[in-house]
C-alpha cells in the first residue's frame, strides 16, 4: 500500500441514512475517499455495505444525507417525490449527473448476453455519453488488452469464464472514464481459480491511481492494496483507518469478532 491518504477527496458521504420499512440499513454514514486512493468496505452480510456503495452513484436513493462525487453533490434529504413516488425532472437529472461520475462493477457481471465483449464495453460511451462509435471501439480494444481479453473482443458472454466476464465488466466501467470505480463484491460469484485474475486487474488499477471503492471479503487484497478500510456493521462505521490498523490491530470488539470469523492466519 502506498501513502496516498493526504490527497484531496473525490468522494464524500455525509450522514447518509437509508431505511427499508422499519429497518434502518444505513444510520448516518460519513467518510471521504481521496483522489487516486483505494477504499475497502468490510462487514458482515446485511451490514449495509452494498446499500452504501449503490448510494454513491444513485442506484440506491438514501432517505437523507449528502453524497459528493467530483463536482456533483446531491442532498438526498431535499429530494421530494410527487404523489406517484416519482421525482421531478430536475431532481432526476441530479441523480443522473451523480451516476455519470462513477463506473459500477457488479457482483454478477450484468453483461448483455446478446452482445459481444466489445459491444458490451462500448455501450455506455456510445449510447449514454454520445461518443463516436469508432473512437469508442478503439478505446475499448485498448481497455480489453489492459484486462487481458484482447483476443476475446468478438466473443459473447456465454463463451467466457466467470472471471473473464467480470474483467469485461471492469473494462466496461473504465470505458466511461469515471471519477471513481465502485466494486460490489466483484469476486464473490467466482470460482477460486478465477478470483486471482480479477484481483490482479484491480491491483493494476490501484497502481495506475484509479480512485476505487471496493466492497469485498478479500482480506489479503484489502491489507495489501487499500489506503483506508471501513468496517461497517449495523449500518454504522464501526472502525475506519489504514489496513494495518483495522485488519491487523482492530480496536473495536465487533471488528475483532468479524475478522476472527473470516480471517485465515496472515
Amino acid at each position: 500500500m502506498s501513502d496516498r491518504s493526504s490527497t484531496s477527496p473525490v468522494v464524500r458521504a455525509e450522514d447518509v441514512r437509508k431505511s427499508f420499512g422499519d429497518h434502518e440499513v444505513l444510520s448516518g454514514v460519513s467518510f471521504d475517499v481521496g483522489q487516486g486512493t483505494v477504499t475497502v468496505i468490510l462487514g458482515p452480510s446485511g451490514s449495509g455495505k452494498t446499500t452504501l456503495l449503490r448510494s454513491l452513484n444513485g442506484l440506491e436513493v438514501p432517505d437523507s444525507g449528502t453524497v459528493t462525487v467530483s463536482d456533483v453533490t446531491v442532498d438526498f434529504g431535499s429530494l421530494t417525490p410527487n404523489r406517484s413516488g416519482r421525482l421531478p425532472r430536475a431532481q432526476r437529472e441530479q441523480l443522473t449527473a451523480l451516476g455519470r461520475q462513477s463506473g459500477f462493477v457488479f457482483q454478477a457481471h450484468n453483461l448483455f448476453a446478446h452482445r459481444t465483449t466489445i459491444e458490451n464495453v462500448i455501450e455506455g460511451p456510445v449510447v449514454v455519453q454520445g461518443e463516436d462509435e469508432g473512437s469508442a471501439r478503439e478505446r475499448a480494444r485498448a481497455l480489453l488488452e489492459q484486462v487481458g481479453l484482447a483476443e476475446h473482443a468478438d466473443k459473447y458472454p456465454y463463451q467466457l469464464s466467470g472471471g473473464q466476464q467480470q474483467r469485461v465488466g471492469i473494462a466496461r466501467a473504465l470505458a466511461l472514464r469515471p471519477e471513481v470505480v465502485l466494486f460490489d463484491e466483484p469476486t464473490s460469484a467466482l470460482d477460486p481459480e478465477t478470483v486471482g485474475e480479477v484481483l490482479t486487474v484491480m491491483r493494476d488499477l490501484a497502481e495506475q491511481r484509479w480512485t476505487m471503492v471496493v466492497v469485498t471479503h478479500e482480506i489479503r487484497f484489502a491489507r495489501e492494496v487499500a489506503d483506508q478500510v471501513l468496517f461497517i456493521d449495523g449500518g454504522v462505521v464501526v472502525e475506519r483507518g489504514a489496513p494495518e490498523q483495522v485488519i491487523l490491530e482492530p480496536q473495536q470488539p465487533r471488528t475483532q469478532a468479524f475478522l476472527r470469523r473470516i480471517l485465515d492466519p496472515l
